[in-house]
Parts: structure tokens; C-alpha cells; sequence
């Protein structure tokens, strides 16, 4: 069973979100990361993540936009940037600003959602995410396969290439996701 990617520095969020999605029934394993550099570092299989077996890639990213290291808007350019990348992130703020929101999806968010204060509406937003990214969703096969080595050697090379590219295939995924809110 593939992992779910927590990129999260606050140790209570990612405590309780993992107490949630627990109790909402989601069997995936969880993998955290703690700031933006350690996200890019796990995706890539670099450094202390080069152990595929012990850091698969994740089925799904839920990744904050406020970290340490590299922001995680960032995180997302590069993700979106890495060619067979295509891994589902949602992102979990505390941030409902407008530009934040309009950002993540410009950049290929495929939802937004703002982190509740509340333990039952965390609740509810743990079995959403179990029930539609988790059960339901299907991504494409490259998204399930470990990405090509000349791939992870490019993104290595050059994290941040300066050209912005969304994969086909998310554009028209983040516009269904858009039109669903």
C-alpha cells in the first residue's frame, strides 16, 4: 500500500492529523517530513530517503504552504516541474487568503483545504480525504511507478529550473477539482 507524504513542521497538526485519518479508517501508511527541502529530498529518493523500500513514493502528498527550508508553494513548482511526477497534493493551510488559494491551483494544486480548528471538522476532513484520495481516485500509472532515473538525476541537478510546466493531464484535473468546490 502506497504512503501518504505529510509535509508539516507543527508536531501537534501532524499528530492530530494522523490520529484522524487513523480514525477515519485510512489504512496507508503516513511519511513525514518536517520542512520543504526534506519533501523534495523524499521525492526524489535523495540522501537519507535514497531507500525506496523503506521511502516509496507517496500515493498522495498533503503538503502546508507556511514551512522551513523551502516554502511549500515551492514544494509544489517543483513537484508539478518533475516530468512522470504525477503525484496528487492537496494542500492543508491554516491560510484561506485568496492569493494562497489562487496560487496552489495555478501551480497544480489538486485541492485546497484549510486546516479546522475544531477535532470533529478535522475528522470529517480525514474521511473525505480517505474516502475520495484514498478509495476512490484513480491516478495515472506513472503516478504508482518510481520515477526515471534520468528524471531524479535532472531534478537533482536543478530543483527549481526556471520554466514553469504543469503536465497536461493536471490542468485539466485541477479545472474538474476547481469546478467541484
Amino acid at each position: 500500500m502506497k504512503p501518504i507524504l505529510q509535509v508539516e513542521d507543527d508536531l501537534n497538526d501532524i499528530f492530530l492529523l494522523q490520529h484522524a485519518l487513523k480514525k477515519a479508517g485510512a489504512e496507508n501508511p503516513v511519511q513525514v517530513v518536517t520542512d520543504g527541502q526534506e519533501a523534495i529530498d523524499y521525492l526524489q529518493g535523495a540522501g537519507k530517503f535514497a531507500d525506496r523500500a523503506q521511502f516509496p513514493l507517496p500515493c498522495l502528498v498533503l503538503l502546508d504552504l507556511n514551512m522551513p527550508c523551502v516554502p511549500g508553494l515551492d514544494v509544489l513548482r517543483w513537484i508539478r516541474q518533475q516530468a512522470g511526477m504525477s503525484i496528487a497534493v492537496l494542500v492543508l493551510s491554516t491560510s484561506g487568503e485568496e492569493s494562497d488559494i489562487a496560487a496552489a491551483y495555478r501551480l497544480g494544486a489538486n485541492g485546497f483545504l484549510i486546516k479546522p480548528s475544531h477535532a470533529s471538522k478535522l475528522a470529517e476532513m480525514a474521511k473525505a480525504i480517505k474516502d475520495f484520495w484514498l478509495t476512490h481516485a484513480t491516478l495515472p500509472k506513472e503516478a504508482l511507478a518510481a520515477p526515471a532515473e534520468s528524471v531524479v538525476a535532472s531534478a537533482r541537478a536543478n530543483p527549481f529550473p526556471d520554466k514553469q510546466m504543469l503536465p497536461g493531464g493536471w490542468a485539466a484535473l485541477t479545472s474538474r477539482t476547481m469546478a467541484i468546490k
